[in-house]
């Protein structure tokens, strides 16, 4: 059973070598916890107590939650597997859930940080200088994701309403507001494209005049940032992190940036109130006659 499931990954799924080892490490360990836990060696007489000792026991060998969810993954697919091809006819893993994990703080720049970047980034007068310029303006100026960015098309934009169309995750299509420093780079930006002779139906393109991928849009922000900003990471989600962080700061409402981000329910930008809590208590710490 093991063997057909592995070819699956490999032959139908296509997915790549390492994955492919990864799944097969992890159900052999569960295969050889199983034996030594049950004196029937039958895949279909696994349970839901056997997995959840499993997971009990890999929880007390010191792995990190993240790793035991992923075990849990690929057993889950194993099983998925099994029940589809009637090779079992009840999924034992269907009702087992992952661990929690810890939630892990967005990094941000500071304000005065993105204040002296816009100021002092040097960008050449041409349209792929503008272009950067412009890269750097939508992702901080909206918080759209780079892959939302990709996809901008030129008919996107409201100029008179000072508005943007982006199409998010699961094809949900949002409205953003565009700020006038925004509006500006993107007209000069256009103007410029046009006097080069570039034509293209999307808003951001190569020196080419391709449509603009995500590993080129990674290379100009990283390239930017990197130079101007002291930060642990240089990537367009930085760049949306601060969007919200800021936003929530100036005392933006949690459900509205909720909308702005695309997030699909509010526990996803929940995360974002951490970072006022911290600034709330350096205010309160730096203020109070008790503190």
């Amino acid at each position: 059973m093991k063997g057909r499931f592995i070819k699956y990954l490999r032959f139908e799924k296509r997915l790549s070598e390492n994955t492919v080892i990864s799944y097969e490490t992890d159900l052999n360990q569960f295969l050889s916890f199983y034996k030594e836990y049950s004196t029937s060696q039958k895949i279909e007489k696994v349970d839901k107590r056997t997995i959840r000792s499993w997971i009990v026991k890999l929880s007390l060998s010191n792995l990190s939650a993240k790793s035991i969810n992923r075990k849990i993954a690929s057993l889950k697919s194993f099983f998925k597997f099994l029940v589809k091809r009637d090779l079992i006819k009840k999924n034992p893993s269907s009702h087992v859930t992952s661990l929690k994990t810890d939630q892990k703080i967005p990094t941000f720049i500071k304000e005065k940080d993105i204040n002296f970047l816009f100021k002092n980034i040097d960008v050449k007068e041409d349209c792929t200088g503008q272009r950067d310029l412009l890269i750097l303006e939508l992702l901080y100026g909206t918080g759209i994701r780079i892959s939302e960015l990709i996809n901008i098309k030129i008919s996107d934009i409201n100029f008179a309403k000072k508005e943007i169309k982006v199409i998010g995750k699961r094809n949900k299509e949002r409205i953003i507001p565009l700020h006038n420093n925004a509006i500006y780079q993107t007209k000069k930006y256009l103007q410029l494209a046009e006097k080069e002779g570039y034509k293209n139906q999307y808003l951001l393109f190569t020196k080419k005049g391709e449509k603009i991928y995500s590993m080129l849009i990674n290379r100009i922000v990283k390239k930017h940032l990197s130079t101007l900003i002291k930060s642990k990471k240089y990537n367009p989600h930085l760049l949306r992190h601060t969007f919200a962080t800021h936003i929530l700061n100036k005392g933006g409402d949690l459900n509205s940036i909720k909308d702005l981000l695309g997030h699909s329910s509010l526990a996803a930008t929940q995360v974002y109130t951490h970072n006022s809590i911290e600034k709330l208590k350096e205010a309160f710490n730096s203020s109070h006659p008790r503190a």
